[in-house]
């Protein structure tokens, strides 16, 4: 089973996009899902985060910014990304919270740039 992410683009400063991500195949029991976030030469970071309860969280550098949804009834993750800045530049995941192996797909390419 992987978690495919599409959406992105290339997106001018102060932008916006949303993100997908759906799931094939029986993936289990989930807790808690995130967007994933892997900068050239960088580290793969969490940046939102859903939990069933409801609750989200939000890396600093997105507060405000970003909004993480699930639509449970289409078993699709969501992120919209609002005054998107360079920094952003990033390929996005989706995986569940703690991440799993299987889960990781081949993620969507996002590119902010004047």
């Amino acid at each position: 089973v992987q978690l495919q992410a599409f959406g992105g683009g290339l997106v001018h400063p102060g932008g916006s996009l949303r993100l997908s991500c759906a799931a094939s195949g029986n993936i289990g029991s989930v807790n808690a899902w995130g967007w994933y976030r892997q900068a050239p030469g960088k580290q793969r970071e969490l940046v939102a985060s859903f939990y069933v309860s409801g609750i989200t969280n939000y890396a600093n550098s997105v507060k405000g910014r970003f909004t993480i949804s699930r639509d449970n009834s289409k078993n699709s993750l969501y992120l919209q990304m609002n005054s998107l800045k360079a920094e952003d530049t990033a390929v996005y995941y989706c995986n569940s919270i703690p991440s799993r192996v299987r889960f990781w797909g081949q993620g969507t390419l996002v590119t902010v740039s004047s």
